[in-house]
């Protein structure tokens, strides 16, 4: 047997895990980084949009309306939380993927970025509902049912799993002794 530290034993025995790891982690970064940056072109189209169009001046028709000023506030955060999402996939891609990297800055660059892309999602329904009832406010007779819905949908969202990625790669990693391993580096340095 070799002479071999902890370390490189540790490495050598687990190259095959942090290979299967690197490929989930780029592959599932690379598919959320095109989800963000759907989200964040037709939110930016969006913004340019104005439901009913814009007076002679370039100023929207429908600037008074509270649903107005909910798909500007909306839109705006989706538009910067899909950002966000877009930079925060980025640093994944662009991050050099070695053990120490799985410990705790990759988990978090996920966590962050799923919650950022939920965020714009969320945000981008409630500009679409915004814009609905702006456009449909005059028939009073729809727009309950459609906030109602509106609430509905935000409602049911809380039950949206996204931190199963990031609780995959915990088990993957327990399941391998090396979550053990890092905690007992990390407290015993």
């Amino acid at each position: 047997m070799e002479n071999k530290t902890a370390e490189q034993l540790f490495n050598s025995e687990h190259a095959k895990l942090l290979q299967s790891a690197q490929t989930w982690i780029k592959e599932t970064a690379q598919s959320c980084l095109t989800v963000a940056a759907l989200v964040a072109t037709v939110v930016y189209a969006a913004a340019y949009t104005a439901p009913r169009g814009n007076d002679s001046n370039g100023v929207p028709v429908l600037r008074h309306s509270s649903f107005f000023f909910t798909f500007a506030v909306a839109d705006t955060v989706s538009l910067i939380s899909s950002l966000a999402s877009l930079v925060t996939f980025l640093s994944i891609l662009t991050s050099p993927l070695e053990y120490q990297d799985f410990y705790r800055s990759l988990p978090f660059k996920l966590h962050l970025g799923f919650t950022l892309l939920f965020f714009s999602l969320i945000t981008t329904m409630l500009t679409f509902i915004a814009t609905t009832l702006l456009l449909i406010h005059p028939q009073k007779k729809w727009t309950t049912p459609l906030v109602a819905l509106g609430e509905t949908v935000a409602l049911r969202t809380r039950h949206f799993q996204v931190y199963q990625a990031v609780e995959t790669l915990q088990q993957i990693l327990e399941g391998t002794n090396i979550w053990s391993t890092m905690t007992y580096q990390r407290r015993h340095g």
